[in-house]
Formats: C-alpha cells, sequence, structure tokens
C-alpha cells in the first residue's frame, strides 16, 4: 500500500535517527523541520489524523533525535497525540499514509511497531513514570542512557505526573522531563498549574536573568560535587528571588531550565547537549504553539485542529459530506442538549468532566450554566470523588468520562460512590470499540467492571430517545444511587429524537420483535445491527425474536424468564468484552435458574482489537449485521440461497 506523498530534499534522506545525526550538521535543522512539518500537513490534510499537537513539536522531536542516541536512549511521548514527527524520523515516513487506517500503522506510539517507541502511549500522564522506571532499570543494570519523559502542560494536571515527579525527585536518577508547554490540551488547560506556567512564561525579570544564572551553573558545576551542590543553591535562589515564590519543579528536587523557545530547533538541539551532562533528574520547560506552522491552525480553534479530520491544505477549510437528508445526531449532543434541559428543571443537577467538555458535549452546558458544569483538567481520579463530594451535599452529578478514562478512576467510583451508595450518574462516552484511536481508546470493559460492583446500576440505550430517558429516570430522587449510562461515538439512528422524558423503570428491558425460531438480546446501541439482521432473515422466512436489555444490571428476570421459557436458542450482543458482559450475565442467570439452552454470546473478544473504522472492527470481531446473521444461521443449521443471503 503506497502513496505518492513527496517528502522534501533532506527528509528524503532521512529513514532512521542516525541519518540525521550522520548525514546532517545542526544549522541543516530549521530546514529539517520545515520538511517534517510540511510532511505532516500534506498526510494529514488528506488521510485525516491528530494534527496541532504533533505539528507543535516538530522542532523538538528533530532535536531529540539530533542531540540524543536513539534508540539506546530512551524516550517517552506522552499520550502520543504528539509522536507523528517521531514516527516520520524513526522508519515510517513511507507508510505514514496508512496511519490509523485498518491494517496501517498506530497513531500512537507502539513498542511491537518499532523500537523507538519505547512505551505504549494512549492516556496521559505516564510519560514520568515509566521514563523513571526505564531509567531506575538500566541503574540496576549498571547501564548509561538517556531517558527523557516528554509531556504536556494539559498531562501535568494529573495525579500520575504529581506521583512521578515527586518520586523522580528523591530517586538520584538521571531523568530529563520535558515539559511541552502549549497551553493547551484538547480544550484550553484550567486550574492552578496553568496559571504557574503562564507567570513563569510572562515574567520579563525571570527571563532576563535565566541565561546568566544556566551559564554560571554550567561552569561551576564542571569542579566538582560540592561545586554542582553549591551552584545549584545559587541557582534556587536566584530563581526564587526572581519569582518571588519557590519554583514547584525545584521544590520536588528537580534542576529546573527554562522556559526556553521550543521552536529554535538550534538552540534546543544545543540545550540537550548540555543537559545530557548534568546529573539527577532536570526539567526543561518549552513554550511551544499548538498547530505551529500552519496558520490556520495557530489562528483557529485548538480544540477544532486537535484533530480536524480531511481538510483544505491550501485554505485551512475542513471537507465535511452534507448530507443529502437529515442525519441523527451524536450520542454525545443529546447527552449535552439533554443535561441543559434537566438542570433547568432540576437545580441540583450539575455537570463534571476531566478535560473533555468539547468531546463530551458538557461545553454545552458550560456554555448555558458556567456555574453548574466543571472542567477538572486531566484527572479523572478526582472528577469521581469530586462528584462524590458534591453527591454528599444533595447535589445530583452527571460526571461524564469516556469509557476507557474511567478505568483510571475504579478505585474512587468503588471507594468514594458506590461504598456511600451516593448518587453520582455516570455517562460513559465512546462505549465499545471507538474506531482509529485504537486498543488505548476502546471503551471494551465497562460493562463488565461496573457490574461486578454493587449498588450501581449499569445500562444503555439502544437509541436516542432511551438516552434521554435514561438520564431522567437516573436524576429522579426515588433512584438517589450509583447510575451509569454508556453510549457509542458517534452518530444515533433517530432524527426525531427530542420528545418527552419518560421514566424507564430500573432493570427493565423491551420486546421489540416477537419471533419464534432463536431470540437475540442486546445492549445498547449494537441493537440497532441486531434488530436489521433479525428483519431480513424474516424477510427470507426465518422468525427471530429480538429484545433490548437495557439494563446489564440489574437484569430483566421477568422478560429473560420469558426468553428461557420459549427458547432453546438464544444470541447476546454487546459492543464489548464478552468476559463478564452482557453475555456472561445471561449465562448466570440460565444457569442459576436451572435452564437449559444453547447461547452463543457476540462481543468483544478476549484480546485487545486494533484501530480501523467502527464498522471494519464490528466486523474482525463478527458481531457486525453480517456477522450477526451468519450466527442465526450456523445455530439454526440453516443455508439459505447464496442470492438470498447477499441480499
Amino acid at each position: 500500500m503506497t502513496e505518492n506523498f513527496k517528502p522534501g530534499q533532506l527528509l528524503e534522506q532521512i529513514e532512521y535517527p542516525r541519518d540525521l545525526r550522520e548525514k546532517f550538521s545542526i544549522d541543516d535543522l530549521p530546514q529539517i523541520s520545515n520538511e517534517l512539518r510540511e510532511f505532516i500537513i500534506d498526510v494529514v490534510s488528506q488521510k485525516g489524523g491528530h494534527f496541532g499537537a504533533s505539528l507543535g513539536v516538530v522542532e523538538l522531536t528533530v532535536a531529540l533525535h539530533y542531540a540524543l542516541n536513539t534508540p539506546d536512549d530512551k524516550i517517552v511521548w506522552d499520550v502520543g497525540h504528539q509522536a507523528y514527527g517521531h514516527k516520520i524520523l524513526t522508519g515510517r515516513r513511507k507508510v505514514f499514509h496508512t496511519n490509523r487506517i485498518y491494517k496501517g500503522i498506530s497513531g500512537f506510539p507502539k513498542p511491537s511497531e518499532s523500537e523507538y517507541d519505547t512505551f505504549a502511549v494512549g492516556h496521559s500522564s505516564t510519560s514520568i513514570s515509566a521514563a523513571l522506571g526505564m531509567a531506575v532499570a538500566d541503574k540496576i543494570k549498571n547501564e548509561q542512557r538517556q531517558h527523557v519523559a516528554v509531556i504536556g502542560d494539559g498531562s501535568m494536571t494529573a495525579g500520575l505526573a504529581f506521583e512521578g515527579l515527586n518520586n523522580a525527585g528523591t530517586s538520584n536518577t538521571d531523568l530529563l522531563v520535558i515539559l511541552n508547554d502549549n497551553c493547551m490540551s484538547i480544550d484550553p488547560n484550567v486550574g492552578a498549574l496553568k496559571e504557574y506556567l503562564t507567570d513563569i512564561t510572562t515574567s520579563h525579570t525571570y527571563n532576563k536573568v535565566k541565561d546568566e544564572v544556566w551559564n554560571l551553573l554550567g561552569k561551576i558545576s564542571k569542579f566538582g560535587p560540592n561545586a554542582q551542590a553549591i551552584a545549584q543553591k545559587v541557582e534556587n535562589a536566584l530563581k526564587s528571588a526572581m519569582l518571588k515564590q519557590s519554583n514547584l519543579f525545584e521544590s520536588l528536587n528537580f534542576r529546573y531550565f527554562g522556559p526556553v523557545d521550543g521552536h529554535d530547533v538550534v538552540h534546543l538541539a544545543k540545550i540537550l547537549e548540555d543537559l545530557k551532562d548534568i546529573p539527577g533528574p532536570k526539567i526543561l520547560h518549552c513554550v511551544t504553539v499548538k498547530g505551529k506552522g500552519y496558520k490556520p491552525a495557530e489562528e483557529g480553534s485548538a480544540t477544532k485542529w486537535h484533530a480536524p479530520g480531511i481538510f483544505n491544505k491550501e485554505t485551512g477549510e475542513i471537507i465535511k459530506i452534507t448530507p443529502k437528508s437529515p442525519t441523527p445526531p451524536k450520542y454525545q449532543d443529546v447527552f449535552g442538549h439533554t443535561i441543559v434541559e434537566l438542570a433547568e428543571k432540576n437545580e441540583k443537577i450539575v455537570g463534571v468532566t476531566p478535560a473533555m467538555p468539547t468531546g463530551c458535549s458538557l461545553n454545552i452546558m458550560m456554555n448555558a450554566m458556567p456555574d453548574r458544569a466543571f472542567d477538572v483538567g486531566i484527572a479523572e481520579q478526582h472528577a469521581v470523588t469530586f462528584s462524590a463530594g458534591m453527591a454528599a451535599q444533595g447535589l445530583i452529578p452527571f460526571c461524564n468520562i469516556y469509557s476507557s478514562f474511567m478505568q483510571r478512576a475504579y478505585d474512587q467510583v468503588i471507594h468514594d460512590v458506590a461504598l456511600q451508595n451516593l448518587h453520582v450518574v455516570f455517562c460513559l462516552d465512546r462505549g465499545g470499540l471507538v474506531g482509529a484511536d485504537g486498543p488505548t481508546h476502546h471503551g471494551a470493559y465497562d460493562l463488565a467492571y461496573f457490574r461486578c460492583i454493587p449498588n450501581m446500576v449499569v445500562s444503555a440505550p439502544m437509541n436516542e430517545e432511551e438516552l434521554r430517558n435514561l438520564m431522567y429516570t437516573a436524576q429522579l430522587e426515588k433512584n438517589a444511587i450509583p447510575f451509569s449510562i454508556r453510549y457509542p461515538r458517534g452518530n444515533g439512528v433517530m432524527t426525531d429524537w427530542k420528545k418527552p422524558f419518560k421514566e424507564i423503570k430500573i432493570g427493565t428491558g423491551r420486546r421489540v420483535k416477537n419471533g419464534d425460531d432463536i431470540a437475540i438480546l442486546s445492549i445498547g446501541h449494537i441493537g440497532n445491527l441486531a434488530l436489521e439482521a433479525a428483519n431480513e432473515l424474516e424477510e427470507q422466512g426465518l422468525s427471530v425474536a429480538h429484545y433490548d436489555m437495557r439494563f446489564v444490571k440489574p437484569l430483566d428476570e421477568i422478560l429473560l424468564h420469558e426468553v428461557f421459557g420459549k427458547f432453546d436458542k438464544v444470541i447476546t450482543v454487546e459492543n464489548g468484552t464478552i468476559v463478564g458482559g452482557l453475555g456472561s450475565a445471561v449465562l448466570e442467570f440460565m444457569a442459576d435458574h436451572g435452564y437449559n439452552a444453547q447461547v452463543k454470546r457476540l462481543g468483544i473478544p478476549d484480546k485487545f482489537i486494533e484501530h480501523g473504522t467502527q464498522q471494519e472492527l464490528y466486523h474482525e470481531c463478527g458481531y457486525d449485521k453480517e456477522g450477526i446473521k451468519n450466527t442465526v444461521l450456523e445455530m439454526l443449521k440453516v443455508k439459505l440461497k447464496e442470492n438470498k443471503a447477499s441480499a
């Protein structure tokens, strides 16, 4: 699979970082950076993918691979949105056009893909801990190499990043943390750390004197360990005086350098070369611009240009296919509009999200009711316990977190919410296979990991109307218990979705379609594919019943008694792991009540699923429409004529 994306004259000569180091001088780095940036723009504008973050670290990427001896020296990227330039310089330029495409290269660093990808990263704030672990391991093995963690200021807001800094500061280990400070994650950063970094960056006195302090340190430190200690004390005292406050990072025993221009590649390369000789934990504060070098991304919304899709690189116009007829809304937008409707009627409702207001559409409530909607930064654990604290005082928090990100706050869900039986409503966006982001972002496990928690209601709507009604049900005072609602990435199935609210009795499903030969039980949006399959099989003479379970916990036992009292062949369908999910719950019910039926579970198998479109991945896992139909035919031992089977 080849594409005609032409690299620049110098970039074309670089297959691996050794080419960068051996063929070019430091004076060539600006042109290489420009060519790398243009190559990223060329490919992403036509193929899609993450954009602004990688453009912002082009110079830093080039400088790192020029100054370090990669892959022996280890670079750990945080999140991975910023690693496109890294991938292009490390042997994947010719296949970069397959980025995030089914069977192509991953959009994130992946050790199984390249030895230059030292650690798998998809969730934020892991780089410092991982790089420290590598550094300590090499110290134990008496191996000498550089260890660098590249982390954004958005990722630095997470508790895990502070845990890593706290440990590294006392480890006496050679570790360099590069803080890529562009004042953005996906949405604008929030919190005290953002304000602190802004103070450092804009301090004219600090920036005037910092180079002299740095040069003094470098000269004195060459006279031995005692001189190094004296120099550091002098440095810390001067910096504290200039800032009129203690430096946060130096309080954690890090040597702080910066802020420096993250787009001056020659200066960066020289700095990195110097820092290799300074022992102990260090932090280099680089100020960058997200979307640097592409005017529409620099001047436009950083949220919009985080992953803009396909666009016209000459004009910056994002290319969208206009549908011929009205299309159903995204589930996240149904959530966003519905929570505002509910909050207008119920003053106890508040909204919470960890740094994803646009991604989950809580920004709609933030605009309408800014005092009742909270972005807490990349801090899922805090988001859950913060919600629990508000619930303990009588509010009803709707805590919206992506399914895969909720995994990071599992302990808080159990101990701080469920154990106290608090009225927190968890809205889990991106439930199921999400597509091009791949295994780090698939919401595969929430049905299973929430189902085993006492006091927890676990639900999933089949369409937009059910999502609205589940949200309405969850906020009722009589249902003041932990309540989870999960829904997938993408669009629903209803254009006329804004209907009056109706309560759904907790633990009740519904029979969607009658049938006599076999029953399909589904949970969530994937039930629409099951219904399509049942209807098409009906046209070919098979009688297939379909049940929308709506709740995995509590199960609708009345409905299940109906199913197992009538059918000896049952299929369960879920857009989640089959280990512990709906299928497991149904089998447990069958065993507990002495039923004997043939049950086939369809869902995500017990393995990590790679990236691709949602449809491609549903097909791979065997629960797209055709997979469901084929399972029915296999269980009924029916072979339809080919022309009918493919209809």
